[in-house]
């Protein structure tokens, strides 16, 4: 059993899977990585399984001492992980030698970044997942739902693999001003003609009021003419509208129903995209339909193939 010594964390370092299903009529959400492509990427450069648990640590704060020599991989935002205060390159596998230090600083570029182990790090399983959503206290380390803490001890017990990267050419890129696939929904054509034109044709500024539930977005206000609606489910990334018009991007963390229209759902790439975005950025919405949204997904996930 290999372990890590937690030196510093904070309440956006939490241990993550690929998230929680079959539960949601239970009114369990699904949580899991928010960006799922870095999640990914940093278990295949270990050799895990592509869902194995990892840390998802968002806006840096985190710090792990070896207590053993281990090979662990990064992936995601560059954080300005250092390794005894010696810069670290992610979306590669690389060790750490007992007694070393791996410090992920601030945001460079991106938000999140996703630290491997081989086999996948240990948690309690609740549900079938040990995907940490605090609100419902589930999943973690000790299945309670908590944020990683200091103090705390990571374990994992699988073979290292060799070292290798992730081909630049496959990395994601984190572009200042992302284009995100939105696959339309059915209240899409209830909303006014001007509402509809501005929500595919301006910019929207991602608001500060944002945490791993949804995230709000600012812009044009968006004007509903439909009947009022009776709750219904609410799938992974659906942009719904309250009745002040300013959209909000629902993530893993998410309320399994709701009553509010929503012009549809971002798809899968398009939320790995938004989950690498800063309060401040613009983002624009790309209309597409649900055939298309599927065969770009299939063509993705080739690459892990």
């Amino acid at each position: 059993m290999t372990q890590l010594m937690i030196e510093a964390s904070t309440p956006l370092c939490q241990l993550q899977d690929g998230g929680r299903f079959g539960v949601r009529h239970l009114g369990v959400t699904q949580g899991g990585a928010l960006d799922w492509v870095a999640m990914y990427w940093a278990n295949w450069l270990l050799g895990n399984a592509l869902d194995a648990p990892v840390i998802e640590v968002a806006l840096g704060g985190f710090s792990v001492l070896a207590e053993q020599d281990c090979v662990l991989a990064l992936a995601g935002a560059d954080l300005d992980a250092r390794v005894d205060d010696q810069p670290l390159a992610g979306w590669r596998s690389f060790t750490l030698a007992k007694g070393q230090r791996l410090t992920l600083r601030q945001p460079k570029q991106g938000v999140r970044a996703y630290l491997a182990a081989p086999g996948g790090f240990h948690g309690e399983a609740v549900l079938g997942s040990c995907a940490t959503v605090v609100r419902e206290e589930l999943g973690g380390i000790d299945g309670l739902g908590a944020a990683l803490g200091k103090g705390q001890v990571l374990s994992f017990a699988g073979s290292p693999a060799a070292l290798r990267e992730v081909p630049e050419a496959l990395r994601p890129g984190y572009p200042q001003k992302p284009l995100l696939d939105l696959v339309m929904g059915a209240q899409i054509g209830d909303f006014s003609g001007t509402s509809l034109f501005e929500a595919f044709n301006s910019d929207w500024t991602l608001d500060s009021r944002a945490d791993r539930m949804g995230i709000r977005l600012l812009g044009p206000q968006l004007v509903y003419q439909g009947a009022p609606m009776i709750s219904e489910g609410i799938p992974l990334g659906a942009v719904q509208v309250p009745p002040d018009g300013q959209p909000i991007v629902l993530l893993n963390d998410r309320q399994t129903i709701g009553g509010y229209p929503r012009l549809g759902a971002l798809t899968p790439l398009a939320l790995a995209q938004l989950a690498q975005c800063m309060p401040g950025t613009a983002v624009r919405f790309r209309a597409v339909v649900q055939d298309e949204a599927w065969r770009g997904q299939q063509a993705y996930l080739q690459r892990w193939r």
